[in-house]
């Protein structure tokens, strides 16, 4: 299973967010730094589109883990929480597409 691994140490901020975020999924330099241009970076994970660094096979998940999520929680909880909301939204744009849900999201 393919795993991308947030640090939540170094995340305070939006910025922080997006900027770990487009590091570690390998989002185009484009890459708009919100939660709807993070949902569309992820939302084609197994079509050619190259919006990440990851491509995903039919029935592979991508596991999202967020080192040190208490630390996060405690600085910045609205992103976590968005995170998570996100990551739901995503699945279900997967499974509207009748296809198996791509993200996998854990708090460490």
């Amino acid at each position: 299973m393919p795993t991308v691994s947030l640090n939540g140490d170094a995340i305070a901020s939006w910025d922080a967010f997006h900027d770990e975020s487009q590091r570690v999924f390998g989002f185009p330099e484009f890459y708009g730094r919100n939660m709807n241009a993070w949902v569309d970076c992820l939302s084609y994970l197994r079509d050619e589109d190259g919006m990440s660094q990851f491509r995903l096979e039919p029935d592979e998940v991508l596991r999202i883990e967020v080192q040190h999520a208490a630390h996060l929680r405690a600085q910045a909880p609205e992103i976590l929480d968005d995170l998570a909301f996100c990551i739901e939204a995503i699945n279900d744009r997967y499974a509207d597409y009748g296809e198996k849900p791509a993200l996998e999201l854990v708090l460490l």
